[in-house]
C-alpha cells in the first residue's frame, strides 16, 4: 500500500474472523480487564486510606499500581471496542499515542522496580538512616524523576517508530506494537529506533545489575542479623518485590529476545498476552498474598473481620 494510505491508520489482527470468538474474546478481556484494575485499586485505596502503610515502601507500591492500572488501559479497551465492533482499524495518531503511553508506562514500571530494590536496600542495610534518607521530599524526587525518564524514553522510542514512513498498514499484532510497526517500514530511518533499541538495552542491563547487586547487598545483610524472626521478616519485606522484579523481567526478555514472525501468528500473540497482562494482574496477588500489611489493610478496607 501507499505511504499516503498506510499513513491514514492502521489494520490490527483479529483474534478472530468468527463472531462467536470475537465476542468470546470481549468477554475474556473484560473480565481480565475488570479483575487487573480491581486488584489494583484495592492496592491503591488500601495504601491511601490506611495510616499503617504510609511508608516510602507502600507509597512505590501504589505508583506501581497506579501504572499497572494505566498499562492495560493503554491497550485493552482498544481491543475489546474492535472485537465487539467486529472492526480491526486504529487511526495513526491512535497508534502513535498507544505506542506512546504503554512505553512509557512500562518503562516507568522498571524505573520504579528498581527504585524499589534501592529502597529494600536502605530499610535493611542501614535502618537507622532509613526515615531521614527515604523521606517524604526524597520519595516524591524519585518518584518525578521516574516519570520524567520514562517521559523522555518515550519520546525517544515513539519518534524513532514512527520516523520511518511505513510500506504497509497492517499489523501482525492486536495493537500497535514497536517491533511489529518496525517491519512495516520501507526506508533506513528505521536505524533511529534500532539504536534507540540498543540504548534501552543497555539502561535495561544497568538496573538489572543494579537490582541484582542491591540483593546480593540485601542478603548479605540478611545473614548478619542473629535473630530468626528478624531475618524473617526482613525477607518478607524484600520476597514480593523480588517475585514481581523477576515475573516483569523473564516475560519481558521471552517478548523480545524472540523474534516476531513474517505472518500472522497464534504464537506472537500469546508472546504478547503473556508480557503485556500477567505482570499487573500477578502484582496485586503478589503482595496481597506475600505482604501481611497489606493483606490486613485490603481486609479493613473490605469491612472483612481481621483477627491476625
Amino acid at each position: 500500500m501507499s505511504n499516503k494510505t498506510s499513513a491514514s491508520g492502521f489494520f490490527l489482527l483479529p483474534f478472530s474472523d468468527l463472531r462467536e470468538f470475537q465476542i468470546l474474546h470481549f468477554v475474556a478481556f473484560l473480565l481480565l480487564y475488570l479483575g487487573i484494575v480491581s486488584g489494583n485499586l484495592l492496592i491503591i485505596a488500601a495504601v491511601v486510606f490506611d495510616r499503617h502503610l504510609h511508608s516510602p515502601m507502600y507509597f512505590f507500591l501504589m505508583n506501581l499500581a497506579i501504572q499497572d492500572v494505566g498499562f492495560v488501559s493503554v491497550f485493552v479497551p482498544k481491543s475489546m471496542t474492535n472485537s465487539l465492533m467486529n472492526t480491526r482499524y486504529i487511526s495513526y495518531s491512535g497508534c502513535v499515542a498507544q505506542v506512546f503511553f504503554f512505553v512509557i508506562l512500562a518503562a516507568s514500571d522498571f524505573f520504579l522496580l528498581t527504585v524499589m530494590a534501592y529502597d529494600r536496600y536502605v530499610a535493611i542495610c542501614n535502618p537507622l538512616r532509613y526515615e531521614m534518607i527515604m523521606n517524604r521530599g526524597a520519595c516524591i524526587h524519585i518518584i518525578t524523576t521516574v516519570w520524567i525518564s520514562a517521559f523522555v524514553y518515550s519520546v525517544l522510542h515513539t519518534g524513532g517508530t514512527f520516523a520511518s514512513p511505513f510500506c504497509s498498514n497492517i499489523i501482525n499484532q492486536f495493537f500497535c506494537e514497536i517491533p511489529q510497526l518496525l517491519k512495516l517500514t520501507c526506508s533506513d530511518l528505521y536505524l533511529v529506533e534500532m539504536a534507540v533499541l540498543v540504548l534501552s538495552t543497555i539502561i535495561c542491563l544497568g538496573c538489572f545489575i543494579f537490582i541484582a547487586v542491591t540483593y546480593v547487598q540485601i542478603f548479605s545483610a540478611v545473614q548478619k542479623i542473629n535473630s530468626a524472626e528478624s531475618r524473617r521478616k526482613a525477607l518478607s519485606t524484600c520476597l514480593p518485590h523480588l517475585i514481581v522484579v523477576s515475573t516483569f523481567l523473564c516475560t519481558s526478555a521471552f517478548a523480545y529476545l524472540t523474534s516476531p514472525s513474517n505472518k500472522p501468528s497464534h504464537l506472537d500473540i500469546a508472546i504478547t498476552l503473556l508480557y503485556s497482562l500477567f505482570p499487573p494482574m500477578l502484582n496485586p496477588v503478589i503482595y496481597s498474598l506475600r505482604n501481611k500489611e497489606i493483606k490486613n489493610a485490603v481486609r479493613r478496607l473490605l469491612g472483612l473481620n481481621n483477627n491476625v
